[in-house]
């Protein structure tokens, strides 16, 4: 055999060998993948984040493994710790997940998912964000509209809380209309943005599902807030707070309403709270 055709008949050999060694990655990266999957559904989350590392390592083509590891790695992000190690999981997961929209910037899952690692960090900036983000792609998405107005909420009561305690008042939620009026402006002027945009946001979770009971219950939450900057204008305060009880009555009802559909089983067949047919 000459060299020419002693050379091309190695070629052949290494490339099929390279072949060889490239399915067989692809089959252990399989097996890793559903190895984490089940590490992760009787979670074991840091066994789980190996087996995805590994399957990602072994195969970075292969569908979901990087939404799997980002999830994994979400699950170990504490929620309202500051630490650097959680920090660091935070930012990792988050990393991972943008990676995966790089390649597809309409991915609900890992919008949603970023969003929630963000709001689990207490950057409620980002998370909103990373929310209207979700929103801009599914705009009916209700539990992103929800999120928005449970941000603008907890910010807003953070703020009346921040203001309140130095005057030594305690929060009422109707108004606080024995809180100097000083006080009560700078609520106004720090919280009005917060309070237009969660009652926003809230209603039109409310409009896209109409049994949302959470958002109801939020915009009972947001009109007791509203009543603290509407100060100036009494009827105004009264309407809010009314609005609030309006609201409190609506996702009560709304939710024995979603319990009871809940319990109905197949045929209308209802089942109570001891597990009994009726």
């Amino acid at each position: 055999m000459n060299g020419p055709a002693r050379i091309s008949a190695l070629a052949v050999v290494l490339t099929g060998m390279v072949l060889s060694i490239s399915g067989c990655d692809k089959l252990a990266a399989r097996d890793q993948l559903n190895k984490g999957v089940e590490a992760y559904k009787s979670q074991r989350y840091e066994e789980a984040i190996g087996h995805f590392q590994k399957a990602t390592q072994l195969d970075p083509t292969l569908p979901m493994a990087k939404s799997y590891l980002a999830t994994a790695l979400a699950q170990n992000v504490v929620p309202g710790l500051d630490t650097p190690d959680n920090l660091k999981t935070a930012q990792q997961a988050i990393s991972i997940f943008q990676e995966v929209l790089d390649k597809d910037p309409n991915d609900v899952n890992s919008l949603k998912q970023i969003a929630g690692i963000y709001f689990s960090i207490k950057k409620f900036d980002e998370a909103k964000a990373w929310q209207k983000k979700v929103l801009a792609v599914d705009p009916k998405d209700a539990e992103a509209a929800y999120t928005v107005g449970v941000i603008d909420w907890t910010l807003a009561h953070e703020n009346a809380l921040k203001a309140l305690l130095p005057a030594g008042i305690n929060d009422d939620g109707e108004g606080n209309v024995k809180a100097p009026k000083k006080v009560l402006q700078t609520l106004k002027d720090e919280s009005s943005p917060l309070i237009d945009e969660g009652l926003q946001y809230l209603n039109q979770a409310i409009a896209d599902r109409s049994n949302y009971d959470d958002a109801m219950t939020y915009l009972n939450l947001m009109y007791r807030r509203k009543a603290d900057i509407d100060f100036a204008d009494p009827n105004a305060v009264k309407a809010d707070v009314a609005a609030a009880k309006d609201w409190t009555a609506k996702a009560m009802g709304t939710r024995k309403a979603n319990e009871e559909k809940k319990n109905k089983g197949p045929g209308g067949i209802t089942i109570d709270s001891s597990g009994n047919l009726k």
